[in-house]
């Protein structure tokens, strides 16, 4: 049973992880995102003490978008381009936790901006551009960097580059998570079912 709450964390911050990260490849391509996904994914940026994963991301149900792709990911309906944009992601999860003074400076930017966030909500234009400055003075300063493509006349906007950085920073924080609760990329060779399962559980 305890192993089966593992996989239930796990693929929840996997989820978390690619509920960002679709939402980056959409305001890439069409210049918006979804806003109720988009903030579930700002929002668990800020809870840095949060109890559990469920808690991180305000329950399961604020996940669906997330745990359906992760679905997909985990089938026969991979999206290439996300799956190549996941991958680069973990990598950099690995950078950042083991550059202290990087993974500091983000820590306290979290902290800062998460006072004007509460305030004015996580999708809020000043707090998008605040926490993509952030991620532009932190973690795109250590490779490999992660390449978004999309439409050049959306990613040349001021105004969707600082969604998309703020984005990637929740897409980190969700694969910090993943690591914490055991996640390995062991899962994707060896456990591919049982992760299959446990969406399927929180799906329900």
């Amino acid at each position: 049973m305890s192993d089966n709450h593992d996989f239930d964390h796990r693929v929840l911050a996997l989820a978390g992880m690619l509920q960002a990260l679709a939402q980056v490849r959409r305001i890439a391509e069409s210049g918006q995102s979804d806003a109720a996904a988009a903030q579930t994914a700002l929002d668990s940026v800020f809870r840095i003490d949060a109890d559990s994963p469920e808690a991180v991301y305000a329950g399961a149900h604020s996940l669906r978008n997330g745990l359906q792709v992760l679905r997909d990911q985990l089938g026969n309906r991979r999206n290439e381009a996300l799956l190549k944009i996941a991958v680069a992601v973990l990598q950099l999860e690995r950078r950042f936790i083991r550059d202290a003074r990087i993974a500091q400076a983000a820590h306290d930017g979290i902290v800062r901006i998460g006072f004007d966030a509460r305030a004015r909500g996580s999708i809020h234009p000043d707090v998008l551009n605040a926490l993509g400055t952030l991620y532009a003075q932190t973690l795109s300063r250590l490779r490999p960097r992660v390449m978004v493509q999309g439409n050049p006349h959306y990613l040349a906007q001021p105004a969707v580059v600082a969604e998309i950085r703020a984005l990637l920073l929740a897409a980190v924080r969700s694969a910090v998570l993943w690591r914490q609760m055991g996640g390995s990329y062991w899962d994707f060779a060896f456990s591919r079912r049982r992760m299959l399962e446990a969406v399927e559980r929180q799906l329900r």
